[in-house]
């Protein structure tokens, strides 16, 4: 008797993760599961897909963003990753994530990018967890635990100091019970004031806790500028001294001084590997977006505003332009805009192209979904790896693109069965046209989703359409970091 399946994608170009040459095929999907690829012209599915001159790879893995509240409040939330065809996210980057903290007042910048006081409601990684599971996301979703939250609860928001030595004991035991909970990781945002005073010791003695339980350590690094090495420098040794493996977030060269040291950097990175697991992920775009910081701006770093709490109708405006209209300083106007979230163009296109290109770097958007006005990142990112960079530009080829995008980052995230077309590997799948697939998010126009991306499966079920959009479904799950 022939064997039924749930759905076949019939005649499609294959790129199975691994960054091996893509093929041509079919895919069955039985449930939540890949169950058979290859001439499957014998067998019959209950959904018949026909998708010849199109490529399918496995589900994209957004190494880097700011989700942690998004993945709870519905598909529409999710639209702008859903869209590129992103079905797995990294929450709890940069030191920022919900759990396991509770706020009573408005955090300080930037862990009110990811809400205010209301959202701080998950006293344990736990009750965040319980949460994906009562209520399933749009996405898979795959929490670390942020140093910044841990640090202002364990301090009571006295954050412009070293930590005590039972004030990091605290958070090393929060840190633990997360790990504990199903929590994968533990990240930093050395570069922020609320971490901005804490030392190399205090964030080892917090991440010691990720020994035991083969935990990964990603950071934004203290300085990615005139201290970049010395940066690379610290992230490795807070990586040798606790045996984790260590990520480098969104790794970039900022400032024009600093032009062209991804040579630099990448070699150390390299020559690090060799003793060592260290990756990095990267976005495609020359300017960085976080909380406005008065006291990082510079004349020769234009600064878009991307949010402004007491003046919403300033998004998107050049705060320049601001400041000039106000007859003041940008950093006056900056601190007037206050609570506020900017865009900064700080970076070089080469060093950008050059740290794409490596081996080692894998796509994460790192995009804000609370801002008015957001960097055009957070709907654009995968589609422009693949029109504009792999397609367009020959950077990488189409087969790395995906790679960097799936098989890669799966392997470095401990996320077993997950970004792969084989048998038995989760029905995470994006179907696009390799010949159009592109991003249409500008900064001017930044929501608005790419084109060329066709369908997109989480867990076996259909939960984008391109012709039509959000099929409403929201069938993803939490993954938990296997390292065997």
């Amino acid at each position: 008797m022939t064997r039924r399946y749930d759905l076949a994608i019939r005649n499609a170009r294959i790129f199975d993760g691994t960054g091996a040459a893509s093929f041509t095929g079919d895919v069955a999907i039985s449930g939540d599961r890949i169950a058979a690829i290859g001439d499957l012209g014998a067998v019959s599915a209950d959904r018949e897909v026909d998708a010849k001159g199109l490529a399918l790879a496995p589900g994209f893995i957004d190494a880097h963003t700011h989700d942690d509240g998004a993945v709870l409040c519905g598909p529409e939330c999710m639209h702008c990753k859903l869209s590129q065809g992103v079905t797995s996210v990294v929450v709890g980057n940069c030191g920022i994530s919900l759990a396991p903290v509770t706020m009573t007042k408005r955090p300080p910048a930037p862990l009110d990018l990811v809400g205010g006081p209301e959202s701080w409601q998950f006293p344990s990684f736990a009750d965040y967890a319980e949460r994906l599971r009562k209520v399933p996301p749009p996405t898979n979703t795959y929490a670390l635990v942020g140093h910044m939250s841990l640090r202002v609860q364990a301090m009571d928001h006295d954050i412009n100091r070293a930590a005590t030595d039972k004030e990091a004991a605290q958070m090393k035991q929060r840190l633990t019970e997360a790990l504990e909970q199903g929590a994968s990781g533990f990240s930093t945002g050395l570069w922020y004031p609320p971490s901005r005073h804490a030392p190399t010791d205090e964030v080892i003695a917090v991440a010691e806790a990720l020994r035991s339980r083969g935990g990964l350590y990603v950071t934004h690094m203290r300085d990615e500028a005139d201290g970049v090495i010395d940066s690379i420098e610290e992230t490795l040794k807070i990586g040798k001294d606790t045996g984790s493996a260590v990520v480098i977030s969104h790794h970039k060269c900022t400032n024009p001084e600093n032009f062209g040291r991804s040579t630099e950097t990448l070699a150390l990175i390299d020559r690090a590997a060799k003793s060592q697991t260290v990756d990095f992920d990267v976005y495609p775009y020359i300017a960085s977006s976080t909380a406005l910081l008065p006291d990082r701006l510079r004349d020769d770093m234009p600064v878009q505003i991307a949010t402004s709490e007491p003046y919403p109708e300033m998004k998107g405006r050049m705060l320049a332009d601001i400041a000039k209209e106000w007859g003041v300083d940008q950093v006056t106007a900056a601190k007037r805009l206050l609570p506020a979230a900017a865009i900064y163009f700080m970076m070089d296109e080469q060093d950008v192209q050059r740290i794409i290109a490596h081996p080692r770097s894998m796509i994460g958007s790192d995009g804000i979904p609370s801002n008015d006005m957001p960097h055009p990142r957070l709907w654009g990112t995968f589609p422009r790896v693949l029109g504009h960079y792999a397609r367009d530009l020959k950077l990488i080829s189409l087969e790395q693109a995906v790679h960097k995008m799936t098989g890669l980052t799966a392997r470095v995230f401990g996320m077993m069965d997950r970004g792969a077309i084989r048998e038995g590997a989760y029905a995470d799948l994006v179907l696009f046209d390799p010949e159009t697939v592109i991003d249409t998010a500008t900064f001017a126009a930044p929501k608005t989703p790419a084109r060329g991306i066709m369908e997109v499966w989480v867990n076996g079920v259909s939960s984008y359409v391109g012709k039509t959009g959000l099929t409403g479904a929201s069938t993803g799950r939490l993954i938990t970091r296997n390292v065997a």
